[in-house]
This record gives C-alpha cells, structure tokens and sequence, in this order.
C-alpha cells in the first residue's frame, strides 16, 4: 500500500522516468539492430572475420556496465555524463545477441532453399533479402529480444551518471536505505522487461515459418510492430521532456544534494517562466563537476572546500574567505559562475558512537586517538582519495585502526557505525542521521578541515541566456543554517519523507510563492 501511495503521489514523476527508460532502451536497441544485422550477415559470410567481430561484441559485454559507465564519463567527445554516454553502453552491450542469432539463423537455413533460389537464377542480394533473411528471422527477433531485455535492466544502471530513468529512484532508495524507492524504480523496470520480452516473444512466434498463415500476416505483425514502436518513441520522448529550452539542476548522490537540488529547481520555478529539468543524484563530485563542465547540467550545489581540494587540486586553506575568493576565480575561469552562499557549512563530521563516546568521555578527535588502535574504521570512496581526506586526517591526529579501513557507500556507513559493525566514520556535519542514529560528532580540534560552505555553481552562458535566474537561486542566500539543513536531512534520511515535499514546505516558510501570472 505504501508502494502504491508513492507511485499516485508521484506520478507525473514516474511516467517521466518509465518514458526517459524506455526511450534509452529502444533507441539502443534499434541502433544495436542497425549495426549488428550487418554485421552478423558479413559474419555469417565470411567465417575468419566473423570470428573476429564476434570476439569484439563478446568482450565489449563482458565489461562491467557500472565501469563502462565510469569510463565514458571521462571520456571527452564521445563520452560525458547523461544520455549519450548510456546510449553508447547499451548499445555495445545489445551487439552481441544480435549480432550471434543473425549468423546462427543464416548458417542454419536448409541448403535446398538456398539451391532453390540458385536455380531461379536470383542473384546474391535476392537471395538474401528474399529467402535466407526471411528464413533466418524467427531467430533474429529472438536475438533481439534478448537484447531488449539487457537493455531495460542495463539501463537502470545509467542513472548513476545522470541519464535518468527508473535507475534514479533505485539509486536514491540505496543512498537513503529506503525500500520503497528502491522497489518504485524495481517494479516498474521487471514490469517493463516482461512486458518487452512477451511482446518481442509474440513477434518471433508470429514469424515462424508455419505460424503464419500467409505473408500477410507477417506483413500485418511487422507493421503494428512498427506503428508501436513509433508512438512509443514519440509519446516516450514529448513525456520525458527532453525537447526545447529548460534549465537543467544536478546535484550529487546523498539525501542533501537532492534537497538542495530541489530547493534550486523549485525556487527557479517559483519565481521565474522558466522550464526545469531535474538530473539529480548524479554520483559524486567528480561526475557531478563533470556534467556541469560538459553542459549536461546547468547548475547544482558544491561545497568550497570540496571544490578548493577535490575539484582544483589546490592547497588546503582554512579561511573562509579566502577559499570562497579562491574558488570562485577558479570556476570563473573555466566558464562557470559562484553564487552567494547558502549559508551553512557542511565540514566532514568523524563520528563515533554516541554510547561509546559518553562511556569514554570523548569530545574531540584527539581524545580518540589512543582509543582507534583497537578501533574498526570505514569511509567512503572520495574520503579515502581526496587531498583533505583519510591521509591528511591520519597524519594530523596519528590515528591508527585495528585493520584497514572498509570502503562503502557513505549512507550506509552510518548504519554500520550504529550497528556496531565500525567504530568510527567520516560523514557530514549536517547529517539528520547523526541525531537519528544517535551517534556523536568528535571536534575537529586541530582544525584540520577547511571550510565547506553551500554554493550554487552556475554555467556563465546559462546566466547569459537567462539572467532572471541568478536573482531567483540567489533569493535563497544566507536562508539556510546548519541547524535547518540538518532538520531538513533528518526529515529525509530518519523521517523517510519526499525531498521535494521538503523542499516545499521550506520554500512556503520563507515566503517564496509563485508570481501572479
């Protein structure tokens, strides 16, 4: 039941995503079937080089999608985070089935029917479009819709770098831990497969040599396929709003990267015409920055220190104001524009038990110290990489863990620091799970982490094309503390609540209504 709520109070929302899902999945298909049917029959043709390019679509499946994904990302022009770089995968991923069944439906045709066509005198063209394709299709479409099937799991990976889809509430599910997400994007995906894999099923059977009355009834099941697929395309593509100009807010994969992306895309409806797109839960700083850079987004929510460090690679500092100055000079000079401060700072938090904090009367890191050598600890991907991250925290406060630290999700690490299964984490000071989970925060005495205030990033040519939306996003300047971000993430993350309901109910308390139009 609770399911069933979330989908009719989301439901302008859901549709997006199942047409955004299905458009990715069918347009790979149609473009794997455009490549590989070709290919399969050169294959079927010429069996050394056949070899050859079935060995290429065998490896290209064997890659992990998660780290095809990640590769294309970084890959200029062809790569880069959104629907693009998905495509390519899903693509790569439906060559190999289709590809294998178009040269198994051809190398199995009976001799006698190609003797056959030799004998009427046709040529090498007729006899393939005329007796061995038609021969070979049952086979072909079951090849296809193999493909299909892939395509529609494969592609819930895509959200991961912002292309939308069921994936997005999948991913958002297991950043906040949150069944009902999770199952709002599962369900409708395993709907969409068995639906895809029944239709294409009624094809190959409709196909058969047998089955088929006459070729007319072929005819007649090739034309309603293509009429479906058509009005599937179109209606997919008007509903998931890819189409014409709009605003695009990213923001990363954590429960306050998505209120902030909403308060931006909801301060931005509110109070200008213009159109949003959400492209939220993104992945972490590196896609999230990437995506801006490329133009797949238009603007999203970073934090300074975070930028200074991971993004610039530049020195710690530990003045606000110089890093706010340092940040916004470089971001200016790489075609994107700071916005004024949110106005809370959201520092890496270490985080202990509160229990084991009390019994041991711990107050800041150093007080720690000499307890971590019998210590279990856990951190998430970017902490252990970034400049002002695990290595520098180590060496400031000489902490040492019983065993190497575990790498995890960085949600899920404050489960099982609560669950006794770590002892200590780096999470978020602004974090509703610290107060929900009853864990406390050491203080960073030594000042080891540099400042790390809320700024909106935008794109100085989306500013240039739309200057109303500087004055909107900057409507909400200096109006969010650390105490209203952390009752806004416990909302969240504890109380399992929307972030957009959130972010709405936030936006009424400040006053922030739509203009009379």
């Amino acid at each position: 039941m609770i399911l069933i709520n979330f989908w009719i109070a989301h439901r302008a929302d859901m549709l997006g995503a199942i047409a955004q899902h299905l458009l990715l999945t069918l347009v790979a298909t149609v473009a794997a079937i455009a490549i590989a049917v070709p290919l399969g029959i050169v294959a079927a043709r010429r069996p050394r080089l056949g070899a050859v390019l079935l060995t290429f679509a065998n490896i290209a499946q064997t890659v992990p999608s998660l780290a095809m994904f990640g590769f294309l990302v970084a890959l200029p022009l062809i790569g880069g985070v959104g629907a693009r770089s998905a495509l390519i995968v899903l693509i790569l991923y439906a060559l190999l089935p289709v590809m294998r069944n178009t040269v198994a439906g051809i190398q199995g045709i009976d001799r006698a029917a190609r003797d056959a066509g030799v004998a009427l005198g046709m040529t090498p063209q007729q006899l393939l479009l005329q007796v061995e394709l038609p021969l070979a299709m049952p086979t072909m479409v079951a090849g296809v819709r193999v493909a299909a099937v892939v395509g529609v799991g494969a592609a819930t990976i895509a959200a991961a770098i912002g292309a939308g889809g069921l994936g997005d509430y999948i991913f958002r599910g297991l950043s906040m831990t949150e069944p009902t997400l999770i199952l709002a994007g599962a369900v409708p995906a395993a709907l969409l497969a068995l639906t895809v894999d029944a239709s294409l099923g009624w094809l190959e059977r409709a196909m058969t040599p047998g089955a088929a009355q006459s070729r007319r009834v072929t005819a007649r099941a090739l034309t309603a396929v293509g009429i479906v697929l058509a009005l599937i395309v179109t209606g997919s593509f008007a509903i998931s709003g890819r189409w014409g100009s709009r605003v695009i807010i990213g923001s990363k994969n954590f429960s306050e990267q998505v209120i902030l992306g909403e308060l931006l895309a909801q301060v931005i409806e509110r109070t200008t015409d213009l159109r949003v797109e959400r492209r939220l839960n993104l992945g972490g700083t590196f896609i999230a920055d990437q995506a801006l850079r490329s133009g797949a987004i238009d603007a999203y929510v970073e934090y300074t220190g975070t930028a200074l460090t991971a993004i610039f690679h530049q020195p710690v500092a530990r003045d606000h104001a110089d890093v706010l100055a340092r940040v916004t000079a470089a971001y200016t000079e790489t075609g994107r524009t700071v916005l004024s401060p949110l106005g809370f700072n959201n520092t890496f938090a270490i985080l202990i038990r509160a229990a084991e904090a009390r019994r041991l009367n711990l107050k800041t890191i150093s007080d720690a110290a000499p307890h971590t050598p019998s210590w279990k600890a856990a951190f998430g991907y970017e902490f252990l990489e970034r400049e002002d991250g695990y290595k520098g925290l180590v060496q400031t406060y000489r902490l040492r863990f019983s065993e190497t630290p575990h790498v995890m999700d960085l949600t899920l690490s404050y489960r099982a620091l609560a669950g006794g299964s770590v002892d200590l984490i780096a999470g978020e000071a602004t974090s509703g799970l610290i107060k929900g989970l009853d864990l406390y925060m050491l203080e960073d005495d030594r000042h080891y982490f540099p400042p790390y205030h809320a700024i909106p990033v935008v794109r100085t040519e989306t500013l240039a094309a739309h200057p109303e939306l500087r004055t909107a996003i900057e409507r909400l300047a200096g109006r969010i503390s650390e105490k209203v971000m952390r009752q806004m993430n416990y909302d969240v993350d504890v109380g399992h609540r929307d972030a957009a309901v959130v972010a709405r109910e936030f936006l009424d308390r400040l006053g922030l209504q739509s203009p009379a139009r």
